[in-house]
């Protein structure tokens, strides 16, 4: 297995361009099966997640192909309504081929996801939305079968929690279904927002994503489109906390600075230097950090995402600071690697209690998931000595060129392959 090998210390300073949204790439993708005209998706970032679902695309039928930050989905063959756990249990998000597969086909037989390592990410909001809709839900052998007499139906779809996949799941299933459907307490998230522009792009007619209440007036046919995905919210504040632990300045461009307001929010009240110029956001350290409580909640709240990164932060930021997770309830398994680098980190429940430290030290420390993974990095930075870290695969589905980017602000950081 590959592992990175940091040498901290080095202050990080220079201008990084912010990647794509895998977020917004992965339902825009599986967008492209609700026709059969040519899409073109650009901006989108060189991943793990994103290899995984260009070869679910082409086993369900899609031509699907990709050049650079390229994706193009052709015409399809006939496309198969059966999506096996040889290829589900890669990623959860492959779930959402359930939406387009039941309008397109009136039929889905995919394998249940599995658990997480941050939570048990449960699907039955889903499948209670489609049986809405009037879907017939049959678990059976591991896999859920969906089937639909004609066409889905529109209905008011109320979720018990603004989830995001069960919203874009239901996007993609209500544009071609007979009727109105009303998402209500929808997730907000832009990544919403930015599968319903692509969504009318191809014909649909939608109102209020980016609100509460999203209204989808169902079509009989969809077109291809060209898109742009946004760009990285959790990237680009991945990079904004890295310039502040290491002490540095960070420049980076083609950003959606309105996406990322709650964490500039805190940063500036931490003491952060930040200047916003239309899609450029400048983070420069200029003194000493003042520990600052968050509290992560659905968007616009503080992100989940981040909460590993910032906790990171607070590690190295004189006095006491709480991190409380409200969203998944197990996000935690970062705290003993950061244990293992010097951190004073102390969990109650669904808080955990930072004691600033004067600075970590270097040593083996090992992935649980992708975000736990961008912390163990921004803290190797930062250590005296050698940070060595494994199950880096993790990383590689959510950080595009992650070490490539580090190493051009003038990290110590490396890949070695295993």
């Amino acid at each position: 297995m590959d592992k990175i090998i940091i040498k901290g210390g080095n202050k990080l300073s220079g201008t990084i361009k912010v990647s794509g949204s895998k977020n917004s790439s992965l339902p825009i993708l599986f967008a492209t099966l609700l026709t059969d005209d040519e899409c073109k998706i650009k901006n989108v970032p060189v991943l793990a997640d994103i290899k995984t679902t260009v070869d679910f695309l082409n086993f369900i039928g899609k031509k699907t192909t990709r050049k650079a930050n390229i994706v193009n989905c052709e015409k399809s063959s006939k496309l198969n309504h059966i999506a096996p756990y040889d290829l589900v249990r890669k990623m959860r998000a492959s779930v959402l081929v359930m939406g387009p597969l039941i309008a397109r086909l009136g039929k889905v037989n995919v394998s249940l996801p599995g658990g997480c390592s941050i939570g048990a990410r449960p699907i039955d909001i889903h499948l209670d939305a489609f049986k809405k809709m009037g879907a017939k839900i049959e678990l059976k052998e591991g896999y859920i079968n969906v089937t639909i007499d004609g066409r889905l139906k529109g209905a008011d779809i109320e979720f018990r929690f603004a989830s995001v996949g069960a919203t874009e799941n239901v996007l993609l299933a209500s544009v071609l279904a007979k009727g109105t459907t009303r998402i209500i307490n929808a997730a907000k998230e832009p990544e919403i927002q930015d599968l319903a522009d692509v969504l009318i792009k191809m014909g649909a007619k939608i109102s209020g994503a980016g609100t509460k209440i999203i209204t989808v007036e169902g079509v009989e046919k969809l077109h291809g489109f060209t898109h742009n995905v946004i760009a990285d919210r959790i990237e680009a504040a991945t990079y904004m906390i890295a310039a502040l632990m290491t002490k540095g300045e960070i420049i980076l461009t083609g950003v959606i600075p309105e996406h990322l307001q709650i964490v500039i929010d805190k940063l500036i009240e931490a003491g952060s230097d930040i200047k916003i110029n239309n899609d450029t956001i400048i983070v420069k350290w200029k003194k000493d950090l003042k520990p600052i409580n968050i509290r992560t909640e659905i968007y616009p709240g503080f992100p989940t995402d981040i909460q590993a990164q910032w906790m990171a932060l607070m590690c190295l930021v004189k006095g006491n600071s709480i991190v409380e997770e409200t969203v998944f309830e197990n996000r935690f398994l970062h705290v003993c690697e950061l244990q293992r680098l010097g951190a004073n980190l102390k969990i109650e429940g669904n808080l955990v209690y930072i004691q600033g430290v004067k600075e970590l030290s270097g040593a083996p420390v090992m992935v649980s998931d992708l975000r736990a993974g961008a912390a163990l990095v921004l803290a190797g930075l930062c250590a005296k000595g050698k940070t060595e870290i494994s199950r880096i695969y993790h990383l590689d589905r959510g950080y595009e060129a992650l070490e490539k980017k580090f190493r051009k602000l003038g990290a110590n950081i490396k890949r070695i392959k295993g």
